[in-house]
C-alpha cells in the first residue's frame, strides 16, 4: 500500500512538472527578424537584461543566440542554439535555429526535438519560401504552430491579408489571439481578445529594454487621450469584424497543428513580445509522447530515455570541446547516472551534463522530459543516437536529405595532415556538412556535400580559425545525390552505370551522384530494378514512419 502510495506520489510530482515546462524552436525565412525576436523573449525571461540587436550600429555588442565568429561578423544565424530559461515558473528551453535556408538541415534537426514551432513572419512580405519550406517540416511532425507577424512599426500589408494567406496557402485556421492597433509609423499596440483590453506601447531607444505600456479597457472614455480617434474606431470595426467572420480558439486542433494562434508586433521595438510569451505559455504544449521502437512512449514513462539531435565542436575555443544536445524523452536525468547506449550497446556514465544557454554553460543536477542538456562528446554520439535506461529501446532517427553542391575539399598542407583530419571527422559528426569519400582508394581527399554554398564556407572558415588548416575547395560538376536502397548488393546487380559517380557516405552506404536531373531519370529508365531515395537511411534509431 504504501508502495503503491509513494508512485502516485512520484506520478503526481512527474505530471506537475511536465505541465511547467515548454519546449519550442522559431522558423522563418532569413531576415524576419528571428534573432531579434530569441533576444527579446530572453530579455521579458530574465535572462538577459539588455538586448544586443544584430544590425545595431550604436552598440556593438552581439545578439546572444549567435556565439559562432563568422555569425558575429555577419549577423546572421548559421548554428542552432539552446536557450533555457524560467518565466512565470515555467521552465522554458528556446530552440534558435539557423536563419539561413543553406542551413535547412541543421533546422530539421532541431524541430525533431521541439514540442512547438513559433512562424515568424514578415507584416510586410508575408509568407516566404524558407518559412513554407520548414512549416512542411512542421506540419510531418504535427507540431503546433503560433504565429508572430513581426515588423509591424514599419510600411507592411494589412492583417486580414496576411490571415488569408496563411488560411488559403498553409491550409490552417486562423485564430488572432490580439490585433495590431495602427501600422508602420502609426502603430500604437495591440488589442487583447482574451481579456479586452487595449495595450499601448512606448518606444524605447533599439528596444534594448522592455516595452512600457498603458493597459486601458476598450470602453474606457480616457482611450481618447492615448489613441487616434480613426484608429480607435478602425479598431472596433476590425474587432467586430473578427468575432463574427473569424473562427472561435479551439486548443485541441491548435496541439493538432489545425490552427494556429496569430500575434502581432514588433522585436525591435519589443511592442507585442510580452503578450506573446504569455499566452504561449498558457496555450503551447507541454511534452509530449515519441515514436520508438517500443512504440509511442509517454513523458511519464518511468525509466530515463533521451535522443541525440545535435553535435557541436568546439563551442568553448579555449578547451576546444565537443558537446551533444540531448533532448530528455521520459524519466528523471540525474547526474553521473549510467546509461546504455542504443546503438552501440555500450553503458556510458554522464558525469558532467551541462544547462546551455547559447555558448555559456553550467552543470545541472536533474532535468525532466522537455528539456535539452549538453553532454561531453568524447566521439561516442551520434546524431540519432539513443541513451536510455531500463528495458531496450530506439527513438525514430534523424535523416540527411538530398545535397545539390559537391566539391573536394583540398588540404595544400602536408604538415597539417592531423589537424585537418581531426577538423573534417569533427565537423562531419556534428553534421555541418555532409562529408562523402571516394571508393577509389587513391583518391583520399573528402567530398563536402552540401545544400547551399555558404555551408562551404563555414567549413572552410572553421576549418582555419578552429583547427588552423586553410583549405582549397575543387567544385564537382554534379546537382542531386540519391541513396541506393539495398546498398552494395543492389549495386552491384544494376550493372554498369552511365554519367554518374558513386561514392560513399558517413556509414560506408552507396551514393550515386548525378549531373541533372535527366541524368536521373535516364538511370532510372535503364535501371528499373534500382531503388533510389533522395533521403538517406537512418544511420541510428529506428527510420520515422513516412
Amino acid at each position: 500500500m504504501r508502495m503503491t502510495t509513494e508512485i502516485e506520489k512520484e506520478l503526481e510530482t512527474s505530471e506537475a512538472v511536465l505541465e511547467k515546462r515548454r519546449n519550442f524552436a522559431i522558423i522563418s525565412h532569413p531576415d524576419a527578424g528571428k534573432t531579434t525576436l530569441t533576444e527579446k523573449l530572453l530579455l521579458y525571461g530574465g535572462a538577459i537584461h539588455q538586448a544586443g540587436a544584430v544590425k545595431a550600429r550604436r552598440d556593438q555588442r552581439k545578439a546572444t543566440s549567435d556565439w559562432m565568429e563568422m555569425e558575429k561578423q555577419r549577423g546572421i544565424s548559421i548554428t542552432s542554439t539552446v536557450l533555457q530559461f524560467d518565466y512565470r515558473d515555467f521552465q522554458i528551453n528556446l530552440l534558435d535555429t539557423p536563419g539561413h535556408q543553406d542551413f535547412s538541415e541543421d533546422t530539421y534537426r532541431t524541430l525533431a526535438a521541439a514540442d512547438n514551432a513559433v512562424m515568424l513572419i514578415d507584416a510586410a512580405k508575408g509568407l516566404e519560401p524558407q518559412t513554407r519550406k520548414l512549416f512542411e517540416v512542421c506540419k510531418l511532425r504535427q507540431l503546433p504552430i503560433f504565429t508572430f507577424v513581426n515588423k509591424m512599426d514599419r510600411p507592411g500589408r494589412e492583417p486580414l491579408d496576411l490571415l488569408d494567406e496563411i488560411e488559403r496557402e498553409l491550409g490552417l485556421q486562423t485564430y488572432p489571439v490580439n490585433w495590431p492597433i495602427g501600422i508602420g509609423d502609426r502603430f500604437r499596440g495591440v488589442f487583447d481578445r482574451a481579456t479586452q483590453t487595449i495595450h499601448l506601447f512606448e518606444r524605447r531607444s533599439h528596444g534594448s529594454q522592455e516595452a512600457q505600456e498603458t493597459v486601458i479597457e476598450l470602453g474606457d472614455p480616457k482611450i481618447e487621450d492615448y489613441l487616434e480617434k480613426d484608429l480607435y474606431y478602425q479598431l472596433k470595426e476590425d474587432i467586430e469584424l473578427l468575432s463574427e467572420l473569424g473562427a472561435d480558439l479551439d486548443l485541441p486542433a491548435v496541439h493538432a497543428g489545425e490552427m494556429t494562434p496569430i500575434f502581432f508586433g514588433s522585436a525591435m521595438t519589443n511592442f507585442g513580445v510580452k503578450l506573446f510569451l504569455e499566452s504561449f505559455l498558457d496555450y503551447g504544449l507541454p511534452p509530449r509522447g515519441r515514436n520508438s521502437s517500443l512504440g509511442v512512449l509517454d513523458p511519464t514513462y518511468p525509466d530515463f530515455t533521451g535522443f541525440v539531435f545535435k553535435l557541436q565542436a568546439n563551442m568553448d575555443p579555449k578547451h576546444r570541446d565537443r558537446v551533444a544536445f540531448v533532448r530528455v524523452c521520459t524519466g528523471k536525468f540525474e547526474k553521473d547516472m549510467v546509461v546504455n547506449h542504443a546503438r552501440t550497446g555500450k553503458t556510458i556514465r554522464l558525469s558532467r551534463p551541462q544547462k546551455l544557454f547559447a555558448q555559456d554553460r553550467a552543470v545541472i543536477e536533474e532535468a525532466y522530459p522537455g528539456d535539452v542538456i549538453g553532454l561531453n562528446n568524447p566521439g561516442v554520439f551520434a546524431i540519432g543516437d539513443t541513451i536510455y535506461m531500463g528495458k531496450k529501446l530506439e527513438y525514430e532517427g534523424i535523416p540527411c536529405f538530398s545535397p545539390e553542391l559537391f566539391a573536394y575539399l583540398r588540404n595544400p598542407n602536408p604538415s597539417k595532415f592531423k589537424q585537418f583530419q581531426k577538423g573534417v571527422s569533427e565537423l562531419q559528426e556534428e553534421g555541418a556538412v555532409q562529408i562523402l569519400s571516394s571508393i577509389d582508394e587513391f583518391k583520399r581527399d573528402p567530398i563536402l556535400a552540401a545544400v547551399g554554398q555558404l555551408q562551404f564556407e563555414v567549413v572552410q572558415f572553421r576549418l582555419l580559425s578552429e583547427y588552423g588548416v586553410e583549405t582549397t575547395l575543387e567544385p564537382l560538376a554534379y546537382s542531386l545525390a540519391r541513396w541506393v536502397a539495398g546498398g552494395w548488393a543492389a549495386l552491384e546487380k544494376a550493372g554498369k552505370l552511365f554519367n554518374i559517380l558513386t561514392v560513399k557516405d558517413y556509414w560506408g552506404r552507396p551514393v550515386l551522384l548525378f549531373k541533372n536531373e535527366w541524368n536521373l531519370q535516364q538511370v532510372k529508365e535503364d535501371h528499373p530494378s534500382l531503388q533510389l531515395n533522395s533521403i538517406a537511411p537512418v544511420g541510428s534509431g529506428v527510420e520515422p514512419q513516412s
